[in-house]
């Protein structure tokens, strides 16, 4: 069954439009969907060949997103509850993305989880975050736990590869217009 089918079958929105986007770049390795909600961006990442491990910290969307795997009989799809802020991976990813996440996490622990996943990152591995931004010129009108300011998220990936970066502004799925930082980065494969 096509990805398309089984979103909408089971009611999710379409996978992000920048992880689409990061998968023509990509080719498919161990990949961590951080905040995976329902899965919709991992049941994509699986119908493209990845081997996936959605994490996210509603046990809630967790289980539905197995229910989802094991009726659709998904074999590359890990799911897990897991808190972002603990900051604590244990494993390593050729791929981690992580879209519309951040700034639901508590402020103090993002620069840690950032960290986080770059030590995580595979050498030559990508990271792919989408996070609101709050600026003078586009305040947030949204009250976000943690929101970047500007450059701020492509200074956390000095020495790394910028594939893409953007600070553009975009619309949420709920229609909300605000700014977003964009970043597609590489690690380089030796430190």
């Amino acid at each position: 069954m096509s990805f398309n089918e089984i979103n909408s079958r089971y009611g999710l929105n379409p996978a992000h439009s920048e992880v689409v986007a990061a998968c023509k770049t990509v080719e498919p390795c161990r990949v961590l969907d951080m905040g995976c909600g329902s899965g919709r961006n991992a049941l994509y990442l699986s119908q493209l060949g990845f081997e996936v491990t959605a994490v996210d910290n509603n046990p809630n969307a967790i289980q539905r997103l197995q229910q989802i795997v094991t009726a659709e009989n998904i074999d590359n799809i890990q799911a897990q509850v897991y808190d972002l802020n603990q900051a604590e991976l244990s494993e390593d990813y050729g791929f981690i993305a992580c879209t519309v996440t951040l700034m639901f996490l508590h402020p103090a622990r993002v620069d840690a989880m950032i960290t986080d996943m770059q030590a995580h990152t595979l050498p030559g591995g990508y990271n792919l975050i989408v996070c609101a931004m709050d600026t003078d010129q586009h305040p947030c009108p949204v009250p976000f736990p943690f929101t970047f300011n500007a450059g701020q998220l492509s200074e956390a990936y000095v020495g790394w590869e910028l594939l893409k970066y953007n600070e553009d502004i975009g619309t949420m799925h709920n229609g909300a217009q605000l700014q977003f930082a964009t970043l597609l980065a590489r690690k380089p494969n030796q430190s």
